[in-house]
């Protein structure tokens, strides 16, 4: 039986750059079945209900192998559903959301980095536990399990073996939330017992801030691992050093799913322009498929974009370029054809 991967559009440029990424899978013979599904603020404002995704999308969802999910709108107000991601996250339980950070030679030619942020994905302050304690004050609750911690960590372990990464770098504020942080580093340091190979230390998250804008190569060949909230701005950060957001491809992994998506948001000011960069999404896609057991589909996408990138002609604005969305797709097209066919 073929492997079947539901695929949300989303919301502002999401369905240019899902375009691209299925274009670019389709071009490369993928045998996954590419189910298209709908969810987000956009699809809400027209139907209404309690959540951004239709119980149509839902059923999808859970008879498919995979997800891919393009960028959606979460809007900020006290009454509105729940975002996307957090939902499907916390549905499936994907405890671990993996962002690689690479550099690209033509784009930060004087930094080169190679490391992985790996962010606990269904805890933290993310778990959305608010409540008001009078009109004026209201209280957010940060919670942190053992079992949480246990699993996300040993994910990171895991990868960290099948990578040849020597190195866990631990980001906390422990010497200020004493509890929630002394249980999470509390299962760093068994992790690190069970495994002698992975050395691990230990950074506050205001000074690992500071650390990766003044020397981010410190932390190549390490795997960084954070709570929900620390990674996300970690994640953020090391995204704007290597040149931009658009280029970040990320995955949502729990122990039976796994859900990919482009790290960037929806940017509602870029939709409908055919300017925005398609490579996080296209990676993320290589990646899913990847996971479906497509691998040397993977490689030739992976191998194209990073060409297509240091050639520097058919490049979007973001880094240094004039080509729509659509003349970079096409190129990383070509090149992952090629690839394929030696």
């Amino acid at each position: 039986m073929g492997k079947k991967a539901a695929i949300i559009k989303g919301d502002g440029i999401g369905p240019e750059i899902v375009d691209s990424m299925l274009k670019v899978l389709k071009a490369c013979n993928t045998q996954t079945e590419l189910i298209l599904c709908e969810a987000g603020s956009e699809q809400w404002e027209k139907y209404g209900g309690e959540t951004y995704i239709p119980d149509a999308t839902m059923k999808i969802l859970e008879n498919s192998d995979a997800g891919f999910k393009g960028p959606t709108t979460t809007i900020p107000k006290p009454n509105s559903p729940r975002s996307v991601a957090v939902t499907l996250r916390q549905k499936f339980d994907l405890y671990t959301n993996i962002r690689p950070i690479k550099t690209y030679k033509r784009i930060t030619p004087d930094k080169t980095l190679d490391f992985v942020c790996f962010r606990e994905a269904t805890e933290g302050l993310y778990t959305g536990i608010e409540f008001k304690v009078s009109d004026d004050a209201a209280i957010a609750i940060r919670k942190i399990t053992r079992q949480g911690s246990s699993r996300f960590i040993n994910s990171a372990v895991s990868w960290a073996k099948k990578y040849h990464m020597n190195k866990m770098v631990a980001i906390t504020k422990r010497n200020i939330l004493k509890v929630t942080d002394g249980i999470f580093w509390e299962e760093v340091e068994k992790a690190s017992k069970a495994n002698p190979g992975i050395a691990i230390e230990e950074l506050y998250i205001d000074n690992m801030t500071q650390q990766l804008v003044i020397k981010p190569e410190q932390f190549n060949g390490s795997v960084l691992i954070s709570t929900n909230l620390f990674m996300d701005i970690i994640s953020e950060l090391a995204s704007g050093i290597i040149g931009s957001i658009g280029l970040v491809y990320s995955a949502n992994m729990g122990d039976k799913f796994a859900m990919f998506e482009a790290a960037h948001g929806s940017a509602p000011s870029f939709k409908g322009l055919n300017k925005v960069n398609p490579t996080a999404a296209v990676l993320s896609g290589a990646w899913m498929v990847e996971y479906l057991g497509e691998t040397h589909i993977r490689d030739a996408i992976f191998a194209a974009t990073d060409q297509v990138i240091n050639e520097g002609k058919y490049v979007t604005f973001d880094i240094g370029g004039s080509a729509t969305t659509t003349q970079m797709t096409d190129a990383i097209i070509e090149i992952a054809k090629q690839k394929l066919r030696k």
